[in-house]
């Protein structure tokens, strides 16, 4: 659920299990075994035999913008955050989790993830802190909680996921057609690819990928699992490359990117729970409360927006000349608009240039 990567110790990252046909590689380089001949004759250095591709070690993102943002919210009552609470609601590996516990000595932080992997490792991360965090496995609208201090989200897939082929979240290597942030749920990425009808297919697409080839694309999974059920990741970045239109792929970022960001969305319902979760979030906060939200995508983003744009608008009816006592906006914004991150940020975690950071504070309300 969280897409910043953490200060711990990642897996190398694996390379395909194995090599792509050699069109596939012109266009989709990141998916390799080796380098291929076209990239040593354009000047690419040879990986050395049995070097690891390992990612740099990542901090999570707008870290020190976050902490400005909610930090009055928790030190209302004391400066150490005594008393407070602050619901993480996309815990991940704990790095803004563990940002927050050590700045605020009295706060506790309750993190919410639906994935087991990541609440092993916040929780091993963050067992110093001992009874001031909670871990609970669940979607991020999953919760019960009223008079919270503060909510942080930080939207869509996280590093840990992402650098962890066997997950199948990445288009980067060869691995499983899975993409389930629950490792229990049911619904994989190669189910939808084998079992949706094609109309079903071209929708996840245009809809949560925003791919304007949704239906070319979708005519070639469906004539190609006829003969041969889908697999793999390096299966469908194949498929992609003979799908999508050769002027289209040399442009616009990686041809995957859009696909593996649609099937992702949907094997997770993560919109879905997206629009159940801010309104309950917003709901929680005691006046004076606040949430930061992060999204990565448009989709995400657009959400967040409506949601922000309802709770901080006036209840009047509308063509009053006046405000009418006790329907004045609940919220007001701490951002104008989404906030993204700096240069500096974006040089020193990439991962951070897609972000958009809006928050609010509730001001009124019981």
């Amino acid at each position: 659920m969280k897409h910043s990567a953490t200060l711990f110790d990642l897996a190398p990252q694996a390379r395909a299990a194995r090599p792509l046909p050699e069109p596939a590689l012109t266009y989709f380089p990141d998916v390799r075994s080796v380098l291929s001949d076209r990239d040593l004759a354009a000047g690419a250095a040879p990986i050395p035999h049995g070097a690891a591709m390992v990612d740099e070690p990542h901090v999570p993102v707008l870290l020190d913008r976050c902490v400005e943002l909610l930090a009055p919210a928790l030190t209302r009552r004391d400066a150490d955050g005594g008393g407070a609470t602050l619901v993480d609601a996309t815990l991940g590996a704990g790095g803004h989790a563990e940002r927050f516990l050590t700045q605020f000595p009295g706060l506790h932080v309750i993190g919410l993830d639906r994935d087991p992997d990541a609440l092993t490792i916040a929780g091993d991360r963050l067992a110093p802190f001992g009874d001031r965090f909670t871990a609970v496995r669940t979607r991020y609208d999953g919760f019960d909680l009223t008079d919270v201090d503060a909510f942080l989200f930080d939207l869509g897939v996280s590093s840990m996921q992402l650098d962890r082929p066997e997950r199948g979240f990445s288009y980067a290597t060869d691995a499983p057609l899975d993409m389930r942030m629950d490792s229990d749920a049911e619904l994989t990425a190669a189910d939808i690819l084998n079992t949706y009808e094609e109309k079903q297919i071209a929708r996840v697409l245009r809809e949560y990928g925003e791919e304007r080839f949704a239906g070319r694309i979708a005519a070639h999974i469906v004539r190609r699992r006829a003969t041969t059920p889908f697999t793999t990741t390096g299966e469908l970045v194949e498929l992609l490359y003979q799908a999508i239109p050769a002027p289209a792929r040399r442009t616009g970022g990686h041809p995957a990117k859009r696909t593996f960001q649609a099937l992702r969305i949907a094997v997770n319902a993560e919109l879905d729970a997206l629009r159940l979760a801010i309104p309950k979030a917003l709901r929680a906060l005691r006046p004076g409360g606040r949430i930061a939200v992060m999204a990565y995508q448009s989709l995400e983003d657009r959400i967040v927006k409506t949601e922000f744009a309802a709770a901080t608008a006036s209840r009047s009816p509308a063509g009053l000349p006046v405000e009418l006592p006790g329907y004045e906006p609940e919220f007001v914004a701490l951002t104008r608009g989404a906030e993204r991150a700096s240069a500096e940020e974006i040089d020193r975690n990439p991962r951070s240039a897609p972000v958009r950071l809006r928050a609010l504070e509730k001001v009124g309300g019981q």
